[in-house]
């Protein structure tokens, strides 16, 4: 009797293959459903997609099947054990089909299959079930799916109860199983990885569906820390050395770094100290399309369309990349999105670093994050203390204080109040005060305090951004009464926009965001068009200070006279960019180097190599990066001087 024809066999088969035909459905209805991104020709979109399906299988497939073929005769010919089969085939059904809903959803949010957002949201389960539940219509869809369950499996009800009645096989049919469940998981172990045989470059929509979402998840799970050498396209020390450091030469600067990939320099900004107070609010998920002033015509940004007209507006700014913690550590360490994880997230290796809010608390300022939800999420609250802030968050607030809170955090006019109290009570000590704020309004379940907007609360991303908006103007209302107020710099910027999917693995217009710095009586009102992005905003504010210090910062002053060549550097956590204004550079893994024409346009992909001059400034700042946090050369230090 063949393997296939016994019991656990047969049973191995209709499971798997239940699976494969949900996964098969899953890749299809996302296929109809975008053809416009990923083009009506599949080519071999499925062909690799089955591929991938059926890696996912072996590694899924081997611990049920050890099961099946080690389970001893005299338990599989019991009844009970018979129905206990019944009830693994239905959860088994049950469980692949909450994962394709689960995928669907995901896919609506980010425009891709499960990946290492997927896993970092596993892990802080807290905020992500309670952002689940109060977004979908959760006891409603297990419902409907638990229906959909019993229904299949009432139809292979017979089959499931042919195979749990057949013989079990023999000895040696049982070893011989075990052995191809472990060849055939070894074989997907060598041919099939995250990024082969699905490739990279091309349309990255056709990539994703080519894809298996269990398949990613875990391939993310196990590689959300790359080493860029061992992974990236590199050049020797000495050339990285050289042209980083000419990357970031600015008048008056000394470079005191003496190791290749120490960065580390002495910036005198002319012109005598002064200490403004600085409120940096970094806004959850704002692009810079939803601005009217921008051309988007539903009104949600009044106050800040308003704003642009008595602001310095920068108006060719981008995120770094496409989460809150790459935001974050751009805006506050000043340094390109290495691979993997972010440095906000990664434990152990969070703190000590020259941060914005080092360096001013180093000239006595006072130095706060202070954030809506709680501050174990990301990591935040030890990497904001470990990096010379003190925090503030939801956790820190008195539940009189909070008016309105969901998954996520307070609403934002709940953390402005909270800010509006801590400059206050600086103010009263006489010192001045760096605010960095981090909202959570404008995120899904786009919920927030009714009878602010002329949109409902929880009814999609333009009422967040209206509310959001809303909340900015109240914010600011309340501060033009405040005594610190004509000595403050108010500045306005997203942590990343609201989508970063695209038909390239980096699409650039995706990544664009608004920067404003307001301060009616400290900065004259302009708009600002070079191209710049997150990791310039720190240099540029303690520019505008006029202060003297060590910096371990990638970004510039962006009120430099002569400035280097324009770049943006942008990223996700595996491939890593930068444009120049008009083409773009991609680094990815296996060595592999990529350049967009018109990246702002058509973006034609080629393939090329580090000795592309655009491709070896890209590899100068992520190699370089990635080295001087690998041997800790971007730590504090206050500034030695010159004799």
């Amino acid at each position: 009797m063949h393997i296939y024809k016994s019991g656990p066999g047969r049973f191995l088969l209709l499971a798997t293959g239940a699976w494969l035909v949900i996964f098969s459905l899953t890749r299809t209805v996302l296929f109809f459903t975008h053809l416009d991104e990923a083009g009506h020709q599949p080519g071999s979109l499925f062909a690799i997609g089955l591929l991938y399906d059926l890696a996912f299988l072996t590694y899924a497939a081997l611990p049920l099947g050890l099961y099946l073929l080690l389970c001893p005769p005299s338990i599989w010919r019991r009844r009970w054990h018979q129905w206990f089969l019944q009830g693994v085939f239905f959860l088994s059904l049950f469980v692949t089909l909450f994962v394709a809903v689960a995928e669907w959803l995901f896919w609506d949010e980010f425009g891709v299959r499960f990946n290492f957002i997927a896993v970092d949201y596993l892990v802080y389960s807290d905020e992500v079930l309670n952002n689940i539940l109060e977004s979908y219509p959760v006891a409603k869809l297990i419902g409907i799916l638990a229906v959909i369950a019993v229904v299949l499996g009432g139809v292979a009800r017979g089959a499931v109860a042919r195979a749990t009645r057949a013989q079990p096989p023999s000895r040696l049919q049982r070893l011989g199983g075990i052995a191809v469940l472990l060849m055939l998981g070894a074989i997907s172990l060598q041919w099939v990885d995250q990024d082969s045989p699905r490739g990279q470059g091309g349309n990255a929509y056709q990539r994703e569906l080519a894809s298996n979402g269990p398949y990613q998840f875990f391939a993310a799970f196990r590689n959300n820390e790359l080493n860029y050498q061992q992974f990236y396209a590199t050049l020797p020390d000495a050339q990285i050395a050289a042209s980083i450091r000419s990357e970031l030469a600015e008048p008056g600067s000394t470079v005191v770094g003496q190791a290749p990939f120490d960065i580390r320099r002495n910036i005198d900004n002319p012109g005598t100290l002064r200490k403004p107070n600085i409120v940096l609010v970094t806004i959850e998920s704002l692009s810079a399309k939803y601005l009217g002033s921008n051309g988007d015509t539903r009104n949600l940004t009044p106050n800040l369309d308003e704003l642009r007209t008595h602001s310095l507006y920068f108006s060719n700014f981008y995120a770094t990349g496409t989460r809150t913690d790459r935001g974050l550590e751009a805006i506050t360490l000043s340094v390109p999105p290495t691979p993997g994880r972010s440095i906000v997230k990664r434990v152990g290796r969070e703190g000590g670093f020259a941060s914005l809010g080092q360096q001013l608390a180093a000239v006595g300022y006072d130095s706060v994050f202070a954030y809506g939800g709680r501050g174990y999420f990301d990591n935040m609250n030890a990497f904001f203390t470990g990096n010379g802030y003190r925090v503030v968050d939801q956790s820190s607030v008195a539940e009189a204080n909070i008016h309105f809170k969901n998954a996520w955090g307070m609403a934002d006019e709940d953390l402005y109040r909270q800010a509006l109290n801590l400059a206050d009570a600086d103010f009263a000590a006489s010192k001045p005060f760096l605010l960095q704020l981090m909202t959570t309004s404008n995120h899904r379940p786009y919920t927030y305090p009714d009878g602010r907007i002329d949109i409902p609360s929880g009814h999609g991303r333009d009422g967040a951004v209206k509310y959001t908006d809303y909340a900015i103007g109240q914010f600011l209302e309340q501060a033009r009464t405040k005594p610190w107020f004509d000595n403050t710099l108010f500045v306005f910027v997203a942590d990343h926009t609201a989508g970063s999917a695209g038909k390239e693995d980096l699409p650039i217009a995706n990544y664009a965001i608004p920067l404003f710095i307001y301060a009616p009586k400290l900065v004259k009102t302009a708009e600002n068009t070079q191209l710049a992005s997150q990791i310039d905003l720190a240099p540029t504010l303690l520019g505008m200070l006029n202060l003297d210090y060590q910096s371990t910062f990638f970004g510039r002053n962006l009120f430099l006279a002569d400035a280097p060549p324009p770049r943006v550097v942008v990223g996700n956590y595996q491939h890593l960019g930068l444009f120049d204004g008009t083409n773009l550079a991609i680094l990815s893994p296996r060595q592999s180097v990529r350049r967009h024409e018109n990246a702002l346009g058509a973006s034609v992909e080629t393939r090329t190599n580090s000795s592309d001059p655009l491709a070896a400034r890209a590899i100068a700042y992520y190699q370089a990066a990635s080295m001087a946090f690998q041997q800790r050369l971007l730590g504090w230090q206050p500034r030695t001087l010159q004799p």
